[in-house]
């Protein structure tokens, strides 16, 4: 019997996971990950909800009492303070916009619980991810795909999956949509069957980016000014961290136009405005690129790419440029490319890889 750890936050997604790969006649293990220190989470239920909660810790054992298996809750914390809540801090003092949630994959769920779970001689891990993985004969190659919800679709977030990662991690959900997950909870009478999705940042449950890096690094954030595209000073921001490309609300100055933020520059604390046609651009650079469908890029691809989790994939052209960098070229311009965030390409349903924009 093929053994399976099964990484359950207590929420309806991860305990389906389980509950269906117990059907399928895998042994499961049940595992909660402690993200936070006890201080990061008395001040996380201050702001609001968070996940690593003790009620999350009881939903995902009673789910785990329900369906018979063993459950388990594993201290990461020092790993998640140092690859996720830091990285964030630190990319967002240098001008960029990071996504916790891919670096959380790349360094905690698929790397820190693989190889605990590969220790205790699991041969898989899994997780409530919406998507698909799967080996392709023909290439050679283990694959990540879009799942049948693609509302609910999340490869963005799991670009970073490595040929040997994948090769050990199941998505049990990839097939189904959020109402079937839902309506199997509920006829399978588990505890979590209604409860809602978590939306924020777990680390930043009350959206306060700012004070979080403030309280997080102790750093100190000056002001600085804001100036229009040909560098004129327009007025005086309240501290760089405080902006991110494309915002429009909460500038607080007032031009008597709409003005978004367009850029940020770090070395001359200046954050410029301007109009909305000038937040489009067709071409980014990338690094820290992760292929999944191919070993290597020797010529032109055409994909679809996206820069945002949320964004439709558009039509673009990605070449490899050397030293560990990737140009995607778009054949439409696109709004609010952002520094630190991700472009993800795909070849149809299955994810080319990705990288971070420059």
């Amino acid at each position: 019997m093929k053994k399976v750890m099964v990484g359950m936050s207590g929420g309806v997604d991860s305990s389906v996971a389980a509950m269906l790969l117990r059907e399928q006649g895998f042994e499961v293990m049940g595992v909660t990950l402690k993200l936070f220190s006890d201080e990061d989470i008395d001040q996380a239920q201050k702001e609001g909800k968070t996940c690593c909660a003790l009620s999350d810790v009881e939903d995902a054992r009673s789910v785990a009492r329900r369906l018979g298996f063993e459950h388990l809750v594993f201290n990461f914390k020092d790993n998640f303070r140092e690859h996720v809540m830091k990285q964030f801090a630190d990319s967002y003092l240098c001008g960029r916009t990071p996504n916790p949630c891919i670096e959380c994959n790349r360094h905690v769920k698929f790397d820190k619980m693989l190889r605990r779970a590969l220790e205790l001689e699991y041969d898989y891990i899994a997780t409530g991810h919406y998507a698909v993985c799967e080996y392709d004969e023909g290439r050679g190659r283990w694959l990540l795909k879009r799942s049948a919800d693609r509302s609910k679709d999340q490869t963005y977030v799991l670009y970073s999956l490595t040929q040997e990662q994948l090769s050990h991690t199941l998505f049990p959900l990839g097939s189904l949509d959020k109402t079937q997950v839902r309506e199997l909870a509920e006829k399978a009478g588990l505890v979590n069957s209604n409860k809602p999705d978590s939306q924020d940042i777990c680390f930043v449950p009350d959206g306060d980016y700012a004070a979080f890096i403030r309280r997080f690094t102790g750093a100190d954030v000056p002001h600085g000014d804001f100036v229009d595209m040909d560098g004129k000073v327009l007025g005086e921001h309240k501290g760089i961290i405080n902006y991110t490309v494309g915002q429009r609300k909460g500038l607080g100055i007032a031009l008597g136009k709409p003005a978004y933020v367009v850029r940020k520059d770090i070395a001359a604390n200046t954050v410029t405005l301007g109009d909305e046609t000038d937040l489009y651009t067709k071409t980014l650079i990338a690094d820290g690129f992760n292929l999944i469908s191919v070993a290597e890029l020797t010529e032109p691809m055409r994909v679809t790419a996206k820069t945002r989790y949320s964004q439709k994939e558009q039509p673009a052209t990605v070449s490899y440029l050397g030293n560990g960098e990737y140009m995607v070229e778009f054949d439409r311009s696109q709004r609010a490319v952002t520094s630190g965030q991700a472009v993800v390409l795909y070849d149809g349903d299955i994810v080319v890889g990705g990288g971070t924009i420059i």
